[in-house]
């Protein structure tokens, strides 16, 4: 709260808001105290280098009057703040590990996940390696099923019936791709909807539907927690989805229109998915395509959430997005790897402990 000002000074209503939200610039003389309580005639001395959060420019000078001042700008340039997949996963974490060590002082097992891996596929193994240390970090039980590169679709089917009557099994995951001879989606319906902690079962993407979600999509929901971090409130947003896939496109498209966002989708059809994408205050990115997505693209300030990945010629993995010109325009950003892998495989953890509370509350 702040004196009326004296006789002589600028109303209250006649500086922009953003500026009086400065209640106190301090300097080394402490001259200036203060642009809300008396105005800008109080400026007594010329400040530079003050910059503005709320606004992508720097004040270079400050020259003050006897009811006036003069402020000068120069643009700033803008660097977007990492959105550390990580670190957020981690915190999740340890909130999943207290709960399974609560749980296990009240006389419950700990839960229990179940991956069905078929194949040799190099990047499959190691996806399953880190989800199986991720159980081990929270105290979850796992079961790895390895099957061989030809393996009968039945004979996967066979062996997920017999996670799906296991009372010591609360989720069951199907690591993909799988070999050309088996139906993923045969493979999918096969799992019992309440152990389906990947969330892509046709019962768990319907509910999302509906609005009614069950078991969430893991990184359509690990997307979602991204978003939360960011402290923007998305209502009402403008929200871009590049990329139209089953597990990540479509449940990602739901999600925000659950969470009240303008949604557009753009797939490998969309006749200009720049323009799409560039009036958007939300894009999340998931094709695979390295690069897409460029710095031009954007719109000054937006969340930029890349789920894509692609692993280059010399062993590197690249993203959706040119993160390099991105950075310097969006206002929050994924780095990839680091960003959405992490957050989609916590998911999946915080899947399972529901779907155990669920049989064992």
């Amino acid at each position: 709260r702040h004196p009326a000002p004296k006789a002589g000074a600028l109303p209250d209503c006649a500086i922009p808001r953003w500026i009086r939200l400065i209640i106190h610039v301090v300097t080394k003389s402490c001259a200036m105290r203060s642009f809300c309580d008396t105005g800008f005639h109080r400026c007594r001395e010329t400040l530079t280098g003050l910059r503005f959060i709320c606004l992508p420019v720097t004040l270079v000078h400050i020259k003050s009057g006897s009811t006036f001042a003069t402020l000068d700008f120069q643009e700033a340039p803008m660097s977007a703040r990492i959105l550390d997949g990580e670190a957020i996963a981690q915190s999740i974490k340890n909130k999943i590990a207290s709960r399974t060590l609560e749980r296990s002082v009240d006389g419950h097992r700990p839960p229990g996940l179940a991956i069905v891996l078929v194949g040799n596929d190099p990047s499959s193994h190691v996806y399953v390696r880190l989800k199986k240390k991720d159980c081990e970090v929270v105290g979850f039980h796992t079961e790895i099923r390895l099957l061989g590169e030809s393996v009968s679709e039945k004979e996967v089917v066979s062996h997920i019936q017999d996670f799906n009557s296991d009372e010591t099994i609360d989720g069951i995951l199907v690591q993909l791709p799988l070999p050309p001879q088996i139906d993923p989606l045969t493979v999918i319906k096969t799992i019992s909807p309440k152990k389906d902690v990947d969330g892509i079962h046709p019962y768990n993407l319907g509910m999302l539907t509906l609005r009614e979600p069950a078991i969430r999509s893991c990184t359509s929901k690990g997307i979602m927690s991204l978003l939360d971090q960011t402290d923007v409130p998305i209502r009402g947003l403008d929200a871009t989805v590049v990329g139209a896939s089953n597990h990540v496109g479509r449940p990602t498209t739901l999600e925000l229109l659950r969470a009240g966002c303008t949604v557009t989708s753009c797939h490998r059809f969309s006749r200009d998915t720049k323009s799409h994408v560039a009036s958007a205050d939300i894009v999340i990115s998931a094709t695979g395509v390295a690069g897409l997505i460029k710095g031009n693209w954007i719109k000054p300030g937006a969340i930029v959430i890349d789920v894509g990945i692609e692993r280059q010629p010399d062993g590197s993995l690249r993203g959706d997005v040119e993160f390099d010109s991105v950075v310097k325009v969006a206002g929050w950003l994924t780095p990839v790897p680091g960003g959405v892998g992490p957050m989609t495989r916590v998911s999946i953890l915080e899947n399972l402990i529901v779907a155990a509370e669920t049989t064992a509350p």
